[in-house]
């Protein structure tokens, strides 16, 4: 197991993410389960670490971001306190969008595609997912109110509402029925409109890019 997770990190990242996807709903109903959540969130904070490492960017800067996000999950799941969740969230989406900027540097480093580049593709969009989940996360504690839904629509929403949010938003599916309502938080979702398109955009002119540049070599 560590041997695979320094050879393709990515691809271990976007499995605990999406493992992530699965585990979410049942750490939300107790105590106990929002303890196990915020320790989820060290080890994938880990396992971004590591992406980051193996690609071209600084992992100093990583490092800075995730330490004190490390700290404020600790402290989350030893004491059972929400109200530092807005804290390291601010850290994590971050760090989050960094570790995407960092994976998109390195799927577009060379003409060469290794295996835990096609997995890059996918952790990359997920990493890009989770940052907009936390910043939703944010803009909520700062302006209560900021998100509607079906189920209890003055309440705050929950964690897996907003990363659902993110997904369909990114995705551009536009199936969530969690809806921005304030001004900042429709920003916010309009932002991560264009970062979903401009990154499918992204992948079909470096898949053309390659494909063009596989016909020159053999003629």
């Amino acid at each position: 197991m560590p041997t695979l997770i320094r050879r393709e990190p990515s691809a271990v990242l976007l499995v605990a993410q999406l493992a992530g996807v699965l585990l979410y709903p049942f750490m939300e109903t107790s105590d106990a389960g929002r303890a196990l959540f915020s320790l989820f969130g060290i080890l994938v904070l880990g396992l971004v670490l590591l992406a980051v490492h193996g690609s071209p960017a600084h992992t100093w800067v990583a490092v800075a971001l995730g330490l004190p996000a490390t700290c404020l999950l600790l402290i989350q799941a030893v004491t059972a306190d929400d109200d530092l969740l807005p804290y390291s969230s601010a850290f994590e989406a971050v760090l989050y969008f960094y570790a995407a900027g960092a994976l998109i540097a390195y799927m577009l480093a060379d003409h060469e595609i290794t295996r835990d580049e096609l997995f890059a593709v996918g952790a990359t969009f997920t990493l890009v997912a989770w940052a907009f989940a936390y910043t939703f996360t944010v803009c909520q504690a700062i302006e209560p109110g900021s998100f509607t839904a079906a189920v209890d629509p003055t309440g705050d929403r929950s964690w897996m509402e907003l990363l659902f949010l993110s997904f369909t938003t990114l995705s551009s599916t536009g199936l969530s029925d969690v809806v921005p309502i304030k001004a900042f938080a429709r920003s916010i979702v309009m932002i991560e409109q264009i970062a979903g398109l401009a990154y499918v955009a992204m992948l079909v002119s470096r898949l053309v890019g390659l494909t063009v540049l596989g016909r020159a070599k053999v003629d």
